[in-house]
């Protein structure tokens, strides 16, 4: 449980980080919270030769409002999203999502960039970044550029991020009117990790009709996804219980479970059905 040893760098802001990078490239690995690098370097599952330290880089830890769109720094701790007034107003599914992180020892350490970045396919950000529409904004020494949520997770524990990018910005846009949100999960006991874990954006007209939805759902496959078949189902009909059991049931259409010591395809598959049903459930009761 001991690392090997490498060099430690903590510069003062992201052009010092970035030069880092640029000048150690696939020998050093970045460190945010260090939830999932340092457990990984114990275990020498990653042996970098150099460690950036982003702690240092305060630039990029704020939470501010940007017209219609909601500003998130990629340092911005767990527990800062979860208590930010902003997103509780405006955009509360981002801090119901960080409020069901880990345990409050994460939460307090942990990182929304860092756990983006990551990619592991247990995060329960990813469900709610897909949900929301979000972009995601990249900085490298070459320049800068936005990537959508659905293109930014490509597969286990691998993201559209490019050698020596460094993500460093998450934009969502604040809900409208008449819109309810939800994240919901099935959590491993002992680490937190969504075994199943939902995220809904639901906008209905005065009558109930569905008119726009967005389900992310994480922890069932290889990465998280949008479960565009439920979306398909309950968008223009009335969101009753009907249409929810109904519409819930294609949660995992055309996607391929995973299946390991904590749980069978079959089961993911079958949570994956009852909290789509519960999540959309509960935004409608939000709207």
């Amino acid at each position: 449980m001991i690392p090997t040893a490498f060099e430690y760098f903590r510069p003062a802001n992201l052009s010092e980080a970035l030069a880092l990078l640029e000048q150690y490239k696939d020998e050093a690995k970045l460190l945010a919270g260090g939830h999932s690098l340092i457990p990984l370097m114990k275990l020498r599952l990653a042996q970098p030769q150099y460690v950036i330290d982003l702690g240092g880089v305060k630039e990029l830890s704020y939470i501010r409002e940007s017209g219609d769109h909601l500003l998130i720094g990629a340092m911005t701790r767990h527990v800062d999203v979860e208590t930010s007034d902003v997103l509780r107003q405006r955009c509360p599914l981002l801090a119901e999502t960080a409020r069901r992180i880990g345990d409050v020892q994460v939460r307090n350490m942990g990182t929304i960039g860092g756990s983006l970045a990551h990619a592991d396919p247990a995060a329960d950000y990813p469900a709610a970044i897909l949900a929301l529409g979000a972009e995601l904004r990249a900085v490298s020494t070459r320049g800068e550029r936005w990537i959508r949520a659905e293109d930014f997770f490509v597969d286990m524990l691998t993201t559209a991020l490019q050698p020596g990018e460094i993500l460093v910005e998450v934009k969502v846009p604040t809900l409208g009117p008449r819109t309810g949100t939800a994240y919901v999960k099935v959590a491993q006991k002992a680490s937190g990790f969504a075994l199943c874990g939902v995220a809904v954006v639901l906008t209905v007209d005065p009558n109930g009709v569905c008119q726009d939805v967005a389900v992310g759902i994480t922890g069932v496959a290889p990465k998280a996804y949008r479960a565009r078949a439920v979306e398909d189902a309950l968008r223009g009909r009335v969101v009753d219980a009907s249409a929810i059991a109904n519409a819930s049931e294609k949660a995992t259409e055309g996607i391929d479970p995973l299946e390991d010591l904590h749980a069978s395809a079959e089961y993911r598959a079958h949570l994956a059905r009852v909290w789509c049903r519960r999540a959309i459930e509960q935004a409608r009761e939000r709207v």
